[in-house]
């Protein structure tokens, strides 16, 4: 299980710069939370957010997504798939 922290969310950024995506925060009006700016690996979460929006829209944006988990250390595919089968808590 994934806590609402300022940590895991460090770790979820660390995971995605591993997998080549830059995350920008940013003011925006899209619904999700987040979104993966089109035929980029450049991902806008909304800056205004709270963090456990910022981590749920990080971890479903994850879920969607196709990993290459050849580009991760052990820790990170580790993190990966708690991030990706479990659900995040308060």
């Amino acid at each position: 299980m994934l806590t609402f922290t300022q940590h895991n969310l460090g770790k979820l950024e660390d995971l995605f710069a591993a997998l080549g995506y830059r995350i920008r925060y940013e003011k925006g009006s899209f619904r999700t939370g987040a979104c993966v700016l089109q035929n980029t690996r450049v991902i806008v979460v909304n800056r205004f957010s709270n963090l456990e929006v910022r981590i749920q829209s990080l971890i479903q944006l994850l879920r969607d997504m196709e990993v290459d988990i050849s580009l991760l250390d052990e820790k990170k595919v580790a993190f990966y798939k708690v991030a990706k089968k479990g659900e995040a808590t308060r």
